[in-house]
């Protein structure tokens, strides 16, 4: 959870760094939206989520929290299964230098980036989640490559 934290303050740095943050945040820029003087409860206008069955989210602050919860349950669930997945992947590394392994991060986290803009991710979210998501597997898979001569807390 402290990772995550982190993550996002990073995220903010970045962007409030960024003459144009648009391009920081998106693959492609934002729509200009003119400034507005009127107090909206709804700056950006009309809902943008469309659901199969043709309704819209969200009506109020309340539902997208819910909706929000919902996601990060999911989240967990597939976070976990890759857990087990890097465990898994430890017992085929014959030392613990082996664990790290920069070329094949980079082209995790690259990937993703990549891949971003088909699924309308902005791309900074997919960088700083997946270095996040490298950079705390190799801190577990550290930790259980030898657990009787690797303190985990030395990270």
């Amino acid at each position: 959870m402290i990772g995550l934290i982190v993550m996002f303050q990073a995220i903010g740095l970045v962007l409030a760094s960024s003459n144009n943050l648009s391009e920081q945040c998106y693959f492609d820029p934002l729509p200009s939206i003119p400034p507005s003087a009127d107090n909206r409860t709804i700056p950006w206008g009309e809902p943008t989520i469309q659901y199969a069955n043709g309704t819209t989210c969200c009506s109020s602050l309340d539902e997208v929290r819910n909706q929000l919860n919902t996601i990060d349950a999911q989240l967990l669930q597939i976070l976990s299964t890759r857990s087990a997945y890097v465990r898994e992947a430890t017992r085929f590394k014959a030392t613990l230098a082996a664990v790290n392994d920069p070329s094949r991060n980079a082209q995790v986290i690259q990937g993703a980036i990549d891949a971003a803009p088909a699924v309308h991710l902005p791309q900074i979210v997919a960088q700083y989640v997946y270095e996040s998501i490298i950079n705390s597997s190799v801190l577990f898979e550290s930790c259980i490559f030898n657990t009787y001569g690797y303190d985990c807390s030395d990270n």
